[in-house]
């Protein structure tokens, strides 16, 4: 055969044309790299003398970033396998031809891609980034010839070492005589000399991506102060998570870094994520990075803990790949940023970040608290560098890429502070630490990690190893936390219930299940109500495609407390799972003589439909479940009806009825029982574009949005919903008065964005102009066309001033006249003087094309000289 396939794992594939020497990854999302090592698609060899790896050449992307809550694309690390391990970028390497790695797929995925590739090389790319994350000047330019060193003298733009091949409507040729044409969303034919291979990229409803190595099962015990060790490889390691920490500090539990699966690495440990209070982040490499999604889809905002240098590399990273605006990470986390040097306390916890040489803005930290005579303390070093390849870079020249003497002597002394506990990175190469610099290292003990291969000898004797889930206690625990934490959950239960109450109820056995036990299947009526104090628990539907996840405080089997109602789903624990055993009737007993037993009735009906829709399914805590069901209100339409005004305001959820969804002539699709709408006004705050017409009576749950605005987990879900919405629409019919072209492309990633939502809310007005029933779709409309051009000329003015753009004055009176021009432009329209469809598009060609082709690409090239892509 000259094309062959091979399925390597869950949503990854790999077709090799041998002949046209074509290898691709298709579908790369976390640790891909890994499964192609253990499926020996990845190799040890020796070309002409030299020791390489055999690899992939090209990496097919997914339409669709977002698959069942996960990165469906992550391509930093196969990229970086490519160019380094397989030797296609190092100087003088036999198999660095000329030929560059490929990415592959829709416009929007390999922008993306390129852009956060180019943010996982090179961090902030700029000294005025740098200052504008809050250092000093002079701080940056030091920081900056630091980076410079590692990036080789020059930051480059990612097009200098991959190529790019854009997937469109049609055939497209990758590699000689190879063509790929896209099937539909996310499936493709390969093609070559008359022979064709499928590749799907969709996962299935309720399947995530696989861990590429086994972990078992570790039980969860809280200390006052102790270290869990939940990763001790690297981006490399096939056995072991990377390096990673879990701090558990008087009953909170604070990660280090979130490297890929970590949901997978959580469960292993008997921790569901929602338990999490914080995350201690070091910098913005995938193997510190990739598991962010997972804290992104919490029921609340987990508190963020970094240096202003460390959040602003990884805002930057985390909105290229997302698509998303940089400001947006708040609204997933609680940002709170910590000073370089300096004890910041958490609420006991003293931390203290200290800066770290390496190509991405990076901190360590220093942990410490009060105890006995003094203080314990535990130091988490990822990443560093050797100290000698540091020295190698040691120059007196200030114009040149490098540091100075004094800058080497301080980071050298912040890698050798004593500490009771440090944990060190020994990558090796010019990136990471050496173990031999710790030889007189004076700490109690030591751990190496971030490896992937075996400790030295000569490693063993400085430095202990930790096997996944092992834990070094730095302070005892002398409380019981978990029942303290059984208490707060019984409170959110039970609002209002009288604390000997509550302390009866929790003087009940607290029992373990183990992994994979199923604990209350469908239909049956539990005999007992189960309060879910640690770990995670699996809720399964398979008739409805319904899979989710119980958050801790969560109650098992209450549906027996009322009426006697058997189980709607099948509950099964994914981790060790520690739970209170309640009675029924003493239960129920609390709760009717408390008064709550009407209200539980009441809403009983209400929370089960909530709770088995896929976006109220998981990580919602109990306390904001309780207000989103006591604020929410039901509403009926009739068949015909056009849903607007108000109706737009709150979130719709579908429980009967059928909705079609519309954009003009267009439909985009059908909305059944348990869809929803309305998202746009009550969650995202952006006017909504489309038209909503009930095909059958229809019944939905109207739910405000203040309500649930401040739940990431709801977020992640919309923002997935959004994506692959897009994605589908875009391989659908092409139908847009105004089309993006090549030739409007400035090559800032944030100004392209922009423009192209102008584009497409000016192909939503179109659709609206001569349908008198859809005013207020109009008016909408226009109203968003006037407030995104507000948002994208502030944005567009602030980048230009940072850089000191020289003609920004300029710029910013055009701006003035732009706006004043489209602001009376919808006056003239919504007063009645609608143009035809041909005059609109006259109107915006002179409006926005013309300011962006005459205006906006003169500072394109301005900006990418400053290195802004």
């Amino acid at each position: 055969m000259g094309i062959h396939k091979i399925d390597v794992a869950r949503g990854i594939q790999w077709v090799e044309v041998p002949e046209a020497n074509l290898r691709v990854l298709c579908g790369c999302p976390a640790d891909a790299v890994k499964h192609l090592i253990k499926r020996g698609l990845i190799l040890a060899q020796e070309v002409k003398g030299v020791t390489c790896e055999t690899g992939p050449n090209a990496i097919l992307l997914s339409d669709i970033l977002l698959q069942n809550g996960e990165f469906a694309n992550l391509a930093e690390f196969p990229v970086l396998q490519m160019l380094y391990k397989q030797g296609l970028i190092l100087p003088g390497h036999p198999n660095n031809t000329g030929h560059k790695p490929m990415l592959i797929g829709s416009a929007n995925q390999v922008e993306s891609q390129m852009r956060y590739i180019y943010r996982g090389n090179y961090g902030l790319v700029s000294r005025e980034e740098m200052i504008e994350a809050g250092v000093s000047g002079e701080q940056a330019t030091e920081m900056m010839r630091l980076k410079l060193k590692f990036a080789f003298g020059r930051i480059r733009p990612t097009s200098d070492f991959i190529d790019t091949r854009v997937v469109g409507d049609g055939m497209t040729e990758i590699a000689d005589g190879v063509n790929l044409r896209r099937l539909r969303s996310n499936v493709f034919e390969f093609s070559y000399n008359g022979e064709t291979v499928t590749v799907d990229l969709n996962l299935p409803p309720g399947v995530t991506y696989e861990c590429a190595y086994p972990l078992g099962f570790r039980r969860f015990e809280p200390e006052y102060f102790a270290v869990i060790h939940s990763g001790e490889g690297d981006g490399w390691d096939v056995n072991r998570p990377c390096m990673s920490s879990i701090i558990t500090y008087q009953g909170s539990l604070y990660l280090i870094d979130a490297g890929p699966h970590l949901v997978n690495a959580m469960s292993a440990l008997g921790i569901s994520i929602d338990q999490v209070d914080g995350i201690f982040h070091t910098h913005a490499h995938d193997d510190h990075f990739a598991g962010l999604s997972a804290l992104m889809r919490s029921g609340r905002r987990i508190r963020y803990f970094a240096t202003p240098l460390v959040r602003a590399s990884v805002e930057k990273k985390l909105a290229a790949l997302m698509g998303m605006e940089e400001e947006r990470f708040n609204d997933f986390f609680d940002v709170r940023d910590l000073v370089f040097d300096t004890w910041n306390d958490v609420e006991g916890l003293e931390v203290m970040p200290v800066f770290s040489p390496h190509p991405v803005e990076t901190n360590i930290f220093v942990f410490r608290t009060l105890w006995g005579d003094g203080y314990r303390t535990y130091a988490h070093f990822a990443d560093i560098v050797s100290l000698n390849v540091l020295k190698g870079m040691v120059t007196d020249r200030q114009e040149m890429p490098g540091l100075d003497q004094a800058a080497f002597e301080r980071i050298r002394a912040a890698y050798l502070v004593s500490s009771d506990l440090k944990k060190i990175d020994v990558g090796g190469g010019i990136i990471h630490g050496d173990a031999k610099d710790f030889r007189e290292d004076t700490s109690t003990r030591i751990l190496l990690a971030h490896r992937a291969s075996e400790l030295t000898p000569e490693e063993k004797e400085i430095g202990s190893s930790a096997a996944f889930g092992t834990v070094d206690v730095l302070v005892e625990g002398q409380l019981e936390v978990l029942r303290r934490h059984a208490f707060t959950c019984l409170q959110a239960n039970l609002p209002g219930v009288a604390f000997h109450d509550l302390r009866m109820l929790l003087n009940h056995p607290m029992t373990e299940i183990n992994p994979g036990a199923i604990i209350l299947k469908e239909g049956e009526t539990s005999q007992e109500i189960l309060l879910l104090v640690s770990g995670g628990v699996e809720k399964i539907r398979t008739r409805d495609n319904l899979f989710g996840s119980l958050s801790a405080g969560s109650l098992i089997g209450v549906g027996a407390m009322l009426d006697h109602r058997p189980s709607r789903h099948t509950y099964r624990a994914s981790s060790f799972v520690r739970v209170l055993r309640l009675p029924v009737g003493l239960y129920a007993e609390v709760v009717r003589r408390n008064g709550l037993l009407e209200r539980m009735r009441r809403t009983a009906d209400l929370r089960a439909f909530l709770d088995a829709t896929n976006l109220f399914s998981e990580g919602i805590p109990i306390d904001v479940f309780g207000r989103i069901v006591d604020n929410a209100l039901e509403q009926r339409f009739q068949p015909g009806e056009i849903i607007d005004g108000n109706n737009l305001r709150v979130l719709n959820i579908i429980r009967t009825g059928v909705v079609e969804r519309s954009v003009g002539n267009k439909v985009l699709d059908v909305l059944k029982q348990r869809d929803f709408f309305g998202e746009e006004g009550a969650v995202l705050k952006i006017p909504g574009l489309f038209r909503l017409r009930v095909l059958e009576e229809t019944v939905v749950v109207q739910i405000p949005g203040k309500f649930l605005e401040d739940v990431p987990v709801l977020r992640w879900k919309i923002f997935e919903n959004h994506q692959q919405r897009a994605a589908h629409a875009a391989h659908d019919d092409q139908s847009e008065i105004f089309a993006w072209r090549d030739s409007f492309d400035v090559r800032v990633a944030q100004m392209d964005g922009h423009h192209k939502k102008l584009i497409e809310i000016s192909n939503t007005i179109t659709e609206y102009l001569h349908k008198k029933s859809e005013r207020e779709l109009l008016a909408n409309a226009f109203d968003a066309l006037v407030d995104f051009t507000r948002h994208h000329f502030a944005a567009e003015e602030k980048l230009l001033a940072l850089y000191s753009y020289p003609d920004i004055e300029i710029h910013r009176k055009k701006h003035g006249e732009l706006l004043d021009q489209i602001v009376e432009y919808r006056k003239q329209v919504l007063g009645g003087d609608v143009p035809d469809k041909a005059g609109f598009l006259n109107f915006m060609e002179r409006w926005l094309i013309r300011h962006i082709l005459d205006e906006d690409r003169k500072y394109g090239g301005f900006l990418n000289d400053k290195g802004v892509y």
